[in-house]
């Protein structure tokens, strides 16, 4: 795997943070956004995406930038996909208003560091 590999998965994870914040602003709230099925169904896939992306990072990257959670975002994607009608939206939420801003920014950092 090379750099420009995990340049390419790094954006298209903040891309799918991105499209999860502009569909939270769509709907006018996280609340909406949850109890709408297609909402909540948007939602729960780009969690599932940036989970399955950040666990592909090459080795070498994720041993230089351990402060990814790619462990905990894996074990999330696991949860919504084994168990999609338990998965519990105060979690979902949680993960949407404090988790993925730290993640945008860590993932920002770690572009421009890769970069130089």
């Amino acid at each position: 795997m090379s750099k420009h590999s995990d340049i390419s998965k790094i954006l298209f994870v903040i891309e799918k943070i991105d499209d999860l914040l502009s569909y939270k602003e769509d709907f006018k709230s996280i609340e909406n956004l949850l109890n709408s099925k297609m909402g909540f169904d948007a939602t729960n896939m780009c969690i599932m995406q940036i989970g399955e992306t950040l666990n592909k990072l090459t080795p070498e990257l994720q041993s230089q930038y351990t402060e990814l959670p790619i462990k905990e975002s894996y074990l999330t994607r696991n949860y919504i996909a084994h168990d999609y009608e338990g998965v519990n939206k105060h979690i979902i939420e949680m993960i949407i208003r404090v988790q993925l801003p730290k993640l945008k920014l860590y993932l920002e950092t770690v572009i421009k560091e890769i970069q130089k």
